[in-house]
């Protein structure tokens, strides 16, 4: 993986959006080595893409240079020539979604991948009107993506193998851990984990076991200290499956079942305690409190980065 500015020759990418996901994956492509357009129609985001991309490149402490290999456009045909790989990072609207890969479509060859960073459309239904369907995959990509390894590469119905593993060694090629995903299922893997926490979290404080920020020290200080080195069914097979089954005739019962989003969820954003950009959410946040936890969280994933980026190249 190319971390010096230089282009190798690599593939010719297409980005949908320049906004919070859309910058950071056009600039791990741009530092693998790959010719990056970004279509983004905001002139305001189009304007500040180059001060982003060169905070991105400061914090990984990379050659200023190669952000020369990543190219901003107001419309999406220049973006879009000859790209060989396309990525969308744009708002999580459907009809948007499916206008763009309609117009997209028109503007690309057939074999050029077209690929979802949606976190919660199915890319069944964004490329559900296309003549090329074996081409639409999902690539979920986490935030910040220039931070977090992992990306969930999600076949549909109609995704081809190829194009499959076409996603992934390039992925693989710039440093990313992607997984695959076999079924289209909203959430794909990550979400539905991550949200099935968040619902026996949520659960937990509306009944008064615990307060918000107990649960939060539970998970940093407690099972959340080894889950970058252990997932949860290494965890399981290494406690052993009958003790996890035992665990579970018991447990299981007792897990918050509430159909749909929980009340006390529903009641916070009536209140219009939002989170930290409204100073309180499950917990209170002054400004300070909040970007202290921004930063923290900046600092962590950026050696993590570093970290692996180092391991790779010895």
């Amino acid at each position: 993986m190319s971390h010096n500015g230089d282009q190798k020759g690599g593939e010719t990418i297409g980005i949908v959006g320049g906004g919070l996901m859309g910058h950071g994956i056009a600039y791990l492509l741009a530092a693998a080595g790959h010719k990056v357009a970004v279509y983004e129609p905001s002139a305001e985001l189009r304007t500040t893409l180059p001060r982003r991309l060169a905070a991105i490149g400061k914090l990984l402490d990379d050659n200023p240079a190669l952000i020369g290999n990543i190219a901003a456009h107001d419309a999406l045909a220049p973006a879009m020539h000859g790209a060989t790989f396309v990525f969308e990072a744009a708002p999580e609207k459907l009809p948007l979604k499916q206008q763009l890969f309609a117009d997209i479509e028109k503007l690309v060859a057939p074999e050029t991948i077209l690929a979802s960073n949606s976190s919660a459309i199915p890319s069944t239904e964004i490329g559900r009107h296309l003549k090329h369907r074996e081409r639409v995959l999902g690539t979920h990509f986490w935030n910040p993506p220039h931070l977090v390894p992992l990306v969930e590469v999600t076949q549909n119905e109609k995704t081809s193998a190829e194009v499959v593993r076409r996603t992934m060694d390039l992925l693989r090629d710039a440093g990313k851990v992607p997984v695959h995903v076999r079924r289209d299922v909203p959430g794909f893997v990550g979400n539905r984990l991550q949200h099935a926490m968040k619902r026996e979290a949520i659960a937990l404080v509306a009944s008064g076991v615990c307060d918000a920020e107990t649960i939060d020290t539970v998970v940093r200080e407690g099972f959340g200290a080894r889950t970058a080195v252990l997932g949860p069914l290494e965890q399981t097979d290494l406690v052993g499956v009958d003790l996890t089954l035992d665990i579970a005739e018991v447990l299981y019962k007792d897990l918050d079942a509430t159909p749909g989003p929980h009340p006390f969820l529903r009641d916070k954003v009536k209140a219009g305690k939002l989170g930290m950009k409204t100073g309180e959410g499950m917990r209170k946040w002054t400004p300070e409190q909040a970007e202290a936890v921004r930063s923290r969280l900046s600092r962590f994933l950026a050696e993590q980065a570093k970290a692996r980026r180092n391991a790779a190249t010895r």
